[in-house]
């Protein structure tokens, strides 16, 4: 695909194509990695890295701990 370069403030930006950003799972606000070699400009999106259980229960106190929740009536080997 062929584009033009633009200024946008004190840089140059590349507006990406609706075709080539949906093939590539880019959307508004995603973050991509840009690098410079051999003569070529490449943007490659970042993937986010998935938070690890651990992480994700350091944040677990007493103020956001919830109670159990029984939303419904027992069922099936769930009987007592």
């Amino acid at each position: 695909m062929i584009t033009k370069v633009r200024k946008w403030g004190n840089s140059l930006g590349v507006r990406l194509p609706k075709s080539a950003a949906l093939e590539v799972g880019v959307r508004v606000g995603a973050e991509v990695d840009v690098s410079a070699s051999d003569g070529r400009i490449v943007v490659r999106p970042v993937k986010p890295a998935r938070p690890r259980l651990r992480e994700l229960l350091v944040a677990v106190n007493r103020g956001n701990l919830h109670a159990e929740a029984f939303l419904d009536a027992a069922r099936g080997c769930e009987q007592l």
